[in-house]
C-alpha cells in the first residue's frame, strides 16, 4: 500500500486531544494542501480563520450554553462539554464564500469539504488528528459575529479541531461490496 493510501485508510475523527502544541509549519502545510482541493471554474470560495484565545473561549461558552437551553444537562455534562470544546490546542473555522448561483453554490461547497478533507490528510499524515464538526454553534449568529464573519456574504461550514488524539478512535465501515453495484 502506498502512503496517499495508508493515510487515507488510517485517518480518523478525533473527539478529544492532548494539549501538546501543533508546530505552525503542519498547520500552514495543511492549509497549502487545503487550497490545492477540486475547485471548478476555479472560484477559491474556501476561507478559514485561526480563532485566538479570547474568541475561543468566547465560542466554547457560547456552545455550553447552547447545550444548557436544550435542558437536561447537569453542571457536571455541561463542564464536561466545555473540556471537550476547549481540548483541541487549534481551532480553525471553515467558511464559503457564498455564489448568488444555486449550482455555482453548491458546486463551491463541495470544494470546500475536499479543501477540509485534503487539510485533515495533511495533517494526518503529520502524525496530527483533527475533527470537522458543524452544529448549532457554527450556526448561531453570535459565532458569526465573534468571527468577523458576514452572514450575507459567507457560510460558516463548520469548525476544524486540530491536535493530537487522546485516544485515537476507530471507526468501523462498511465494505466496499456493500455500497457499491454495477449497472451494464
Amino acid at each position: 500500500m502506498n502512503d496517499t493510501i495508508r493515510t487515507i485508510c488510517s485517518r480518523r475523527t478525533a473527539h478529544s486531544f492532548r494539549a501538546d502544541p501543533v508546530p505552525e509549519d503542519v498547520i500552514a502545510s495543511a492549509l497549502e494542501c487545503a487550497i490545492r482541493a477540486p475547485n471548478h471554474k476555479l472560484t477559491n470560495p474556501w476561507r478559514f480563520t485561526r480563532v485566538g484565545p479570547v474568541s475561543r473561549a468566547a465560542i466554547v461558552e457560547l456552545g455550553v450554553r447552547l447545550k444548557a437551553e436544550r435542558g437536561g444537562l447537569s453542571d457536571a455534562q455541561l463542564d464536561k462539554i466545555r473540556a471537550t470544546l476547549s481540548s483541541a490546542p487549534v481551532l480553525l473555522i471553515a467558511r464559503q464564500v457564498l455564489s448568488d448561483d444555486a449550482i455555482r453554490r453548491r458546486e463551491d461547497y463541495a470544494s470546500c469539504a475536499c479543501a477540509i478533507q485534503n487539510m485533515s490528510l495533511a495533517l494526518w499524515s503529520a502524525g496530527v488528528s483533527s475533527k470537522w464538526s458543524s452544529g448549532a454553534v457554527t450556526s448561531d449568529p453570535l459565532t458569526y459575529a465573534i468571527a468577523g464573519v458576514d452572514p450575507a456574504r459567507e457560510e460558516i461550514i463548520g469548525f476544524v479541531w486540530v491536535g493530537y488524539a487522546e485516544p485515537q478512535p476507530e471507526t468501523p465501515r462498511r465494505a466496499v461490496r456493500d455500497i457499491t453495484h454495477s449497472i451494464p
